[in-house]
């Protein structure tokens, strides 16, 4: 007769916690900008030269690649800075990131309004759970599990 046993308790630490959140925060960015793609009109908007009502530049592109790089930026400084500086640019990064996730809403019309409203709110949850997980970094290393 075999005996099951729990399953590991061991806490993921605080790095791996913010990678993995801004690992899932670059990946729905990318897969909603995608998908903003098969809104009627926007490739054509595109093929015309203009993106969200601003002309397509170097300038501008160079502004979305810094929009997108920063969340993949973020996944590396998670997992590799000191604490105490993780923590503090884990707090600065998100909170400047935000009003740009919120910006997207400027691209919403009525007939896609659920669709800005539930990947937007997404996006927020995950920048909310990086806040409350940098904020709330453990001044001390958790003691062993007990089994």
């Amino acid at each position: 007769m075999t005996t099951s046993s729990p399953l590991d308790p061991a806490p993921l630490p605080v790095r791996g916690k913010l990678a993995a959140a801004w690992t899932s925060l670059i990946f729905l960015i990318l897969y909603i900008d995608y998908f903003h793609l098969y809104q009627p009109g926007e490739i054509d908007s595109i093929r015309n030269g203009v993106i969200f009502e601003f002309a397509i530049s170097g300038g501008l592109m160079s502004i979305f690649f810094v929009i997108i790089a920063l969340p993949g930026l973020m996944v590396l400084l998670s997992a590799t800075l000191p604490a105490r500086a993780n923590r503090m640019t884990n707090l600065v990064f998100t909170s400047l990131y935000i009003p740009l996730i919120v910006f997207n809403a400027a691209g919403a019309t009525p007939d896609y309004a659920f669709y800005y409203v539930l990947t937007i709110g997404v996006e927020l949850a995950i920048m909310a759970y990086i806040l409350r997980t940098a904020a709330t970094w453990p001044r001390t290393a958790p003691a062993a599990v007990q089994k």
